[in-house]
């Protein structure tokens, strides 16, 4: 039997107990300590960090409370709350022993010699200290992963009227659990704002999930925001936990939410109101927690008028609606945004010192930004990767000439007109690749056919 590669420290006043007890450990694990005095458990755990450790429950002669053997375990248990400690008892202190994993303790050993059973009971504790150290790994990577993508949506920023108005809202329905409604354009940085809430909420250390809906085939829907067990379809050769169970105990957030079919839109409600979900292929019910952000950059009033969406889904999920504007609605805004990204690009680019031009500056005020926010970040970045100097001009930011800045610019007020000549480009780019082209717009496909079908392109 191959050796486990878990450390050890054996804790008793008994010297022949710890020689047999290293003895016969030694066979199955890689590092046996062994001490006899309780008081130089600190000067260990400093030294070294172990998998298990067999403690004694007395000490001093004549008592046999236990006592001594649960103080120690917490004095462990501060130092490495994932410690799988063992507790080393007589048949008569099995009681206290037992009352002890109350306290802590992850199971006790009989000082009656019975090998398999010994070896059975450590055996398990080292299976529960890895089981232990793979959880905190994944909150550890969790977390870490979590602060790497809020970085990449920390950019909320303004200082226009409106968005002063936005952020006074964000405020005052973070720290509840009501459902919020955000709508924009494509690019008004909905998501953000959505981050942000979760940012300043009561579950912030809990999971944000982002489910962009128009992304999804629809006979993927269900399975996708609430699970199946194997065998329900073809396809499904595994459970598969959905999307509201991921998001249980945190927030969930439903992007273009206009694109949910109606019969999906129904399952959406009963899941809102009974807080709780089935997955396909299970009569099961499983309760979720979530705090529910949906957005969209449909019209909603004409959804409802076109009875496209259900009116009393929309008063579940819009118990706050935010509007965010477009950016040409916050035009003072846009210098401040310019050189967010210009930090943010140069930094990831490793250049430097880059400054924009008086006129490139000019241009960038004066650009109508069909594509809002999320535009004025790709050109920022398209700018920093095309400069060769330290001054970024028009060139850099409108590499096609700034005929297409005057083009955009003439018709300022005309969004139709701007959008379509952007989608046009885009396909134009892309040799006619529908997805590319939507990854390019920063929209996905069945929103960019939709708009296609609108211009008739």
């Amino acid at each position: 039997m191959a050796k486990n590669q878990g450390k050890i420290l054996i804790i008793d006043d008994n010297e022949e107990l710890l020689i047999a007890f290293r003895f016969f450990l030694s066979k199955h694990f890689s590092q046996i300590d062994t001490i006899k005095n309780p008081n130089q458990i600190p000067e260990f755990l400093r030294k070294e960090t172990y998998d298990i450790i067999l403690l004694d429950m007395n000490f001093s002669a004549g008592i046999n409370t236990g006592n001594e053997g649960i103080y120690w375990m917490k004095q462990i248990l501060d130092k490495d709350s994932n410690a799988s400690v063992l507790l080393i008892t007589a048949y008569g202190d099995v009681e206290i022993a037992v009352n002890a994993m109350k306290e802590g303790a992850a199971d006790f050993i009989q000082k009656s010699w019975d090998e398999k059973k010994i070896l059975s009971t450590i055996l398990s504790a080292y299976k529960l200290r890895l089981s232990k150290l793979k959880i905190e790994n994944l909150e550890h990577k969790q977390k870490h992963l979590s602060a790497k993508i809020d970085s990449k949506y920390n950019n909320v920023i303004g200082e226009s009227t409106a968005m002063k108005s936005i952020f006074s809202i964000v405020d005052k329905v973070a720290k509840t659990d009501a459902n919020i409604l955000i709508l924009g354009e494509n690019g008004t940085g909905k998501e953000v704002i959505a981050r942000e809430i979760h940012r300043k909420s009561n579950r912030s250390n809990e999971v944000f999930v982002n489910v962009d809906i128009g992304s999804l085939q629809e006979n993927l829907f269900e399975s996708e925001l609430f699970g199946h067990v194997k065998g329900a379809f073809t396809d499904a050769k595994e459970d598969r936990v959905g999307r509201f169970e991921i998001a249980s105990g945190g927030t969930l957030f439903l992007d273009e939410i206009g694109n949910l079919p109606l019969s999906l839109q129904a399952k959406l409600l009963t899941a809102i109101q009974n807080k709780e979900i089935s997955r396909i292929g299970s009569n099961k019910t499983i309760p979720v927690d979530i705090r529910l952000i949906c957005a969209t950059n449909n019209d909603i009033d004409k959804m409802l008028e076109e009875n496209t969406f259900r009116e009393d889904l929309l008063y579940r999920i819009n118990t706050i609606k935010i509007e965010l504007p477009g950016l040409k609605e916050r035009t003072e805004d846009i210098n401040l945004l310019a050189d967010f990204f210009l930090k943010e690009y140069t930094e990831k680019y490793n250049k430097f010192d880059l400054k924009f031009s008086q006129n490139a500056i000019s241009k960038l005020n004066q650009y109508s930004w069909p594509g809002n926010i999320r535009e004025l970040q790709h050109t920022i970045e398209k700018a920093v990767i095309l400069c060769e100097g330290k001054i970024i001009m028009p060139i850099h930011c409108w590499p096609d000439g700034e005929k297409q800045v005057k083009n955009n610019t003439a018709n300022s007020f005309n969004l139709d007109e701007n959008e379509k000549i952007l989608i046009e480009k885009a396909i134009q780019k892309y040799k006619g690749n529908i997805s590319s082209a939507a990854k390019e717009l920063g929209i996905n496909r069945s929103t960019l056919y939709k708009k296609m079908e609108k211009y008739e392109i």
